[in-house]
């Protein structure tokens, strides 16, 4: 059986145990690893999730390219991705081997190059963790040839909420999103407030300038795949600056 018919079998397998996004074909792209054998050096990272076990992401996690980071509107989104063999010898040896990762960091383009190198735009590339790399690739290479296709995100439990902020700036970190894994807006709703747009600030931080403490907090989530769920008094009025909260709900889109 050639590698390249093997190849193509992997793939029709994927497309069947995986909920693509959108119904794109697979596209190119390349990947490289970083922060040890152990992963522990991908903890924390651009979308400011901090400890990925403990906010339900985990080892299988990955850096994006400018390309793919869309200034952090692609926090939490989930990939499978497979080593191109058709273009490399440098992927794992035999069939099946891939990997579901979850975006969790952002890959700088290196200026020291003229075009940016490995993440520097238009180029869409992953900067792995060590074991999720490991799945695909053979150590020595460094870097590798891949296909990937944006599929929706599994996760255990619902959406978590963690207050970050001061005085009359809530700073709220949005973690452990299912379905499309991002999200579109967000507002929050205090006892006795209206619906306050809130706009990203940074990874999967969402800021309102306003006084909410002392009043109990509601979300309204859409997500990038289009579904809104209201989190209603899911905060209680006796919240902390610091304090996560977590709920029942999560996204199927």
């Amino acid at each position: 059986m050639g590698r390249h018919f093997l190849h193509q079998l992997l793939l029709a397998v994927l497309a069947l145990s995986f909920a693509p996004v959108r119904s794109d074909d697979w596209l190119p792209a390349t990947a490289t690893f970083y922060g040890g054998a152990d992963g522990s050096d991908t903890m924390g990272g651009a979308c400011g999730y901090g400890n990925l076990y403990d906010q339900g992401y985990g080892i299988n996690n990955a850096a994006l390219s400018t390309a793919l980071f869309n200034d952090g509107a692609s926090c939490g989104q989930c990939y499978v991705i497979i080593c191109d063999s058709s273009k490399s010898g440098w992927c794992r040896p035999g069939p099946g081997h891939w990997v579901a990762v979850s975006a969790t960091n952002f890959c700088p383009p290196n200026w020291s190059y003229p075009d940016g190198g490995w993440c520097g735009p238009p180029k869409p590339h992953f900067d792995m963790s060590q074991p999720a790399w490991e799945n695909i690739g053979i150590y020595t290479a460094g870097i590798i040839p891949v296909l990937y296709q944006r599929v929706k995100c599994w996760r255990d439990g619902g959406v978590r909420f963690t207050i970050g902020g001061f005085n009359y700036f809530e700073l709220v970190l949005v973690t452990n999103v299912a379905g499309s894994g991002s999200i579109q807006s967000m507002a929050v709703k205090g006892t006795s407030t209206d619906w306050i747009p809130m706009s990203r600030n940074w990874g999967a931080n969402w800021q309102c300038l306003a006084g909410l403490a002392g009043q109990g907090l509601s979300f309204a989530l859409t997500s990038t795949g289009g579904q809104t769920i209201v989190f209603q008094d899911v905060v209680p009025a006796w919240w902390q600056f610091g304090q996560t909260f977590t709920t029942y709900k999560n996204f199927d889109y």
